[in-house]
Parts: C-alpha cells; structure tokens; sequence
C-alpha cells in the first residue's frame, strides 16, 4: 500500500481532492448545515388587504317641467280680437312672509374600510426544533384572510415551507403548501386561499420538504 501511494502521489491526490468536495456538497449543497448556523430575520408589517370602495348611487337630479308661457302680445299666433278690460280696483298690497332659512345640507358620510379582526389563533410549539410564537387568521369579512407570525423562531434549515394541514390524518398527507418560510425569525405574512376550510386544515406545520420533518406546528383555534 506504501509503495502504491508512493507510486501513485498524483492518483491519490485527486481522489482525496474528490471525497472532500462530495462530503462538502452533501454537508452544505445537501444537507444545508451552514443553515443552521445563519439566521434568516423579517419584520414584516400587518398585512394590507385589498381595497374595498363603498359603492354609493349617485342621485339623479329632478327634472320640472317647463311653465307655460303666455303668447306674446306680438305673437302672430295671438288672437286679433281686441278685449277690453275694465280698469281693476286697487287693493292694498298684502305683506311678503318672513323668508324660511335654507336648511343646511347634511355632510356625507366618508366611507370607512372594514373592520380587521382575529378569526383563529394558535401557539407554536417545538417538533424536531426549538420553534415558538404566535400564528394568527386575520380577515376583515371580505372573504380575504392572511396567515400571520408574531414573535415567531425557530431553527433555520433548508427546503422549510409553510403547510396547513389537516390534523385529523395525523401526519401532513393532505395539506396546503402556502410556500416558502420567509424567514426563520421575525413577523411575517401568507396570504390564505380564499376557500380554504380552517375547520379542516387547522394546523400551521413549518415542514422541512427535503428531509420530510416537521421543524414546529401551531394548532389553530377558533378566537
């Protein structure tokens, strides 16, 4: 063996050279251990929901009818006959009444956006890694609804992906992937599928894909 290696220097050079660059590529490319040393931080603010504009009827103005006019003392169409009237009696003028005071007009109402309330809410407790924080539905009753993280963390890892799951199963068989975990610490937001069923899919699973495990899960409740 001593004789090969001092026979073969080149040989056993690139073969070590080649098991060093595949245990790197499964401990980093693979693996993704340096995740675990790098934190990925957010702070996202509370979620904006789409604009709703109130909706108000525009009223058509009255429309009166023209008054009738008398012809005209020159009109052609004026009768030719002259009439005689007797001289009128004067009578006294009769006061005006008092002029009634306008009303003033009432001011409109600004349209306000809808209320923004907590409809489910869970704590995250720990699986394969220290996770903690809050998960929280909101909805503002227009049928959009976000999933929201509050002083959330938990370990970094590669692949982690945000799942409502189905706990009746028991495991993550019938889930809905909500896509990448923004980050492993901090406040962040997913917006929800508008006809997703929280009475079935009630809890919030941070799911490693690669490696099948789950990192953390908060079961939801009705608030």
């Amino acid at each position: 063996m001593t004789s090969f290696v001092r026979n073969h220097p080149l040989g056993i050079g690139v073969a070590a050279a080649a098991a060093l660059a595949a245990a790197a590529w499964l401990a980093f490319g693979f693996f993704g251990v340096h995740t675990l040393f790098v934190d990925d931080v957010v702070d996202e603010a509370a979620p904006v929901f789409d604009a709703e504009p109130a909706e108000v009827a525009a009223a058509s103005p009255a429309t009166t009818p023209a008054a009738a006019t008398a012809p005209a003392a020159n009109d052609p169409g004026a009768s030719n006959v002259a009439t005689t009237t007797p001289p009128a009696t004067a009578t006294p003028a009769t006061p005006a009444p008092p002029a009634t005071p306008a009303t003033p007009a009432t001011p409109e109402t600004p349209a306000t956006s809808p209320e923004v309330v907590t409809e489910f809410l869970g704590m995250f407790e720990s699986d394969a890694h220290p996770t903690s924080g809050q998960a929280l539905v909101l909805g503002n009753g227009t049928g959009q609804r976000f999933l929201r993280f509050e002083n959330f963390e938990t370990d970094n890892g590669p692949d982690l992906n945000v799942y409502l799951v189905d706990s009746s199963t028991g495991d993550v068989s019938d889930y809905i992937d909500l896509g990448d975990l923004s980050g492993n610490i901090g406040d962040q937001n997913y917006e929800l599928p508008v006809d997703v069923d929280l009475e079935r899919y009630d809890q919030v699973v941070i799911w490693c894909v690669r490696f099948g495990v789950a990192f953390g899960d908060a079961r939801l409740s009705a608030a």
